[in-house]
């Protein structure tokens, strides 16, 4: 063994002890996006559980009050262009409808809604 062993063995230690520091960082990183990410808690979900009142929307669609639905079914119907920003939308503990633009859940999925295909013939 030369002279470089001992520097070496510092930066072979240096390296470990950064990736358990990013691997710790990373844990701590994805158990918080895992819970900012769910529409309700996860003591809530599993068989037989239902949406929270508040998370089930009413939309006008059509001239027309439809609804109740939950957020799959509003995605659904986002993603086939029934519902848009300017849609009337109401759940309970609104004291009025509001354009779902003015809604910041509503907003989020239809910002994350994709744009139109235009497929070019």
């Amino acid at each position: 063994m030369g002279s470089n062993t001992g520097f070496s063995m510092d930066r072979l230690l240096e390296f470990g002890m950064n990736a358990a520091v990013a691997g710790q960082v990373m844990r701590n990183m994805n158990q918080t996006m895992s819970e900012t990410m769910q529409p309700w808690p996860a003591s809530m979900k599993g068989p037989g559980t239902t949406m929270p009142p508040s998370h089930l929307y009413y939309v006008a669609l059509d001239g027309k009050q439809a609804g109740p639905f939950s957020e799959t079914e509003i995605i659904r119907l986002v993603n086939e262009k029934r519902i848009t920003k300017d849609t009337l939308v109401w759940h309970q503990g609104m004291p009025a409808w509001k354009r779902a633009e003015d809604l910041p859940e509503m907003l989020r999925i239809i910002a994350l809604a994709p744009p139109p295909l235009n497929v070019i013939a």
